[in-house]
């Protein structure tokens, strides 16, 4: 049986695990990152947010992502039933990126990896883990590649193996979200698309006319192809046909505004469809692994948060597991998970409002007070852990109030 020891093995070559590999070889540590596919290889979340840059530019992979020829984005836009409204992350309230990219995650993953490489962590690609046995005194995984079993020891381990939750199975750490279960039916398209009321540089985010919990994306690529997909109360989704294609077709058909901009659009690309995506675990973290990214917790791709929670929680553990493998003692829950999971309840907090249509009474509210828009406008670009922002550090309240105040106009 083959063995592979090294400081630590990171679980999955996504962006977070991608990200915390290359900040730990820069701090000297030897990474084996097990990755159950090849890549290049599909995944949604394709609209990332501008405090991602940071990240990239702490793992030294800004500049291999800019050269890659990704789809400029500066914002988001939303529409529902002829009003339109729009963000532009350069006009924030936080400090940081104001500007993004739009990707093809087969491509901005196999980026993020290749960058992960060259800096000196080891990728070892098509080897699904299936046995975990993980204390303080360091991480036996046990690996399968083409019928050979590989053992991978570590003095820790990262799960960053997204939906596929690998540690929360194997250690029984899996725990029913409290959001309700939703489904999304999407693709890629060519879109061909004629209307100059559309902007490429922003994601655009349809509310269904009639069913306000039911939302749209149509995420532009460059090379006049972009991302298309629905998502809503399983139910409802299934009221609109039996197959994914025709689940999607009749939804954009739906939204009579949608359906104008994607009117030349071929849909060439096989329709699919998730389930019940919303995850939620005991714990973060425990002796000798900490769980990153969608592995940890998912809540909605409505904010496209995460990637960006992904990289934040890669940035997090780098920095702990550093100081960890130095002998330092580390609280991995007062300096790792507390402050991840404060973002994410920020980010909760505006997708729970999202859906009950708060927060959309606030997003299409015409009269606009331009400091608060700023406000809110960061949070929207994934700056949910400034603080000093009031719609941050005490999210729920500030947003009640504001909710109050466009009811009262």
């Amino acid at each position: 049986m083959k063995e592979v020891v090294s400081d630590v093995v990171v679980i999955g070559a996504g962006p977070a695990g991608a990200v915390a590999s290359a900040l730990l070889v820069q701090r000297g540590w030897t990474v084996s990152v097990v990755e159950r596919q090849e890549f290049p290889r599909f995944s949604i979340g394709e609209s990332l947010l501008p405090q991602c840059m940071e990240f990239l530019a702490a793992a030294n992979m800004l500049d291999a992502v800019q050269d890659a020829g990704f789809q400029f984005k500066n914002g988001a836009a939303f529409e529902w039933d002829g009003a339109r409204t729009a963000f532009d992350f350069s006009d924030k309230f936080s400090p940081g990126p104001g500007t993004t990219f739009q990707v093809q995650r087969a491509d901005f993953d196999k980026v993020l990896a290749d960058e992960a490489e060259k800096q000196g962590a080891k990728i070892y690609y098509r080897h699904g883990i299936r046995e975990a046995e993980i204390d303080a005194s360091g991480a036996r995984l046990v690996a399968e590649c083409d019928g050979e079993e590989v053992v991978f020891r570590g003095r820790f381990a990262l799960d960053a193996s997204g939906f596929g939750r690998v540690l929360p199975r194997l250690l029984d750490l899996d725990r029913p979200s409290p959001f309700p279960a939703r489904e999304s039916v999407f693709t890629h398209v060519q879109d061909n698309i004629d209307d100059a009321d559309l902007d490429r540089d922003k994601i655009l985010i349809t509310v269904h006319p009639r069913l306000r919990d039911i939302w749209y994306w149509l995420i532009p690529f460059s090379g006049g192809r972009a991302s298309l997909g629905v998502v809503g109360d399983r139910e409802k989704i299934a009221a609109l046909g039996k197959e994914p294609q025709q689940i999607l077709r009749n939804a954009v058909e739906a939204a009579p505004e949608l359906a104008k901009t994607l009117r030349n659009a071929e849909f060439d690309t096989p329709v699919q469809r998730i389930s019940g995506y919303a995850s939620d675990v005991s714990a973060l973290t425990g002796p000798g692994f900490a769980l990153l990214g969608n592995a940890g917790e998912f809540l909605d791709p409505v904010f496209s948060s995460g990637v960006t929670i992904a990289m934040k929680s890669a940035v997090l553990a780098a920095d702990c597991l550093d100081r960890d493998l130095c002998g330092e003692k580390v609280d991995w829950h007062s300096e790792f998970a507390k402050p991840l999971k404060h973002g994410v309840d920020v980010f909760k907090t505006y997708v729970t409002a999202w859906y009950d249509g708060r927060f959309q009474d606030v997003i299409f509210y015409q009269t606009e007070q331009k400091e608060i828009k700023r406000m809110i406008c960061s949070i929207l670009a994934g700056y949910a852990w400034d603080k000093k922002n009031p719609f941050v550090a005490a999210a729920e309240r500030r947003l009640n109030t504001l909710v109050e105040i466009c009811a009262a106009g």
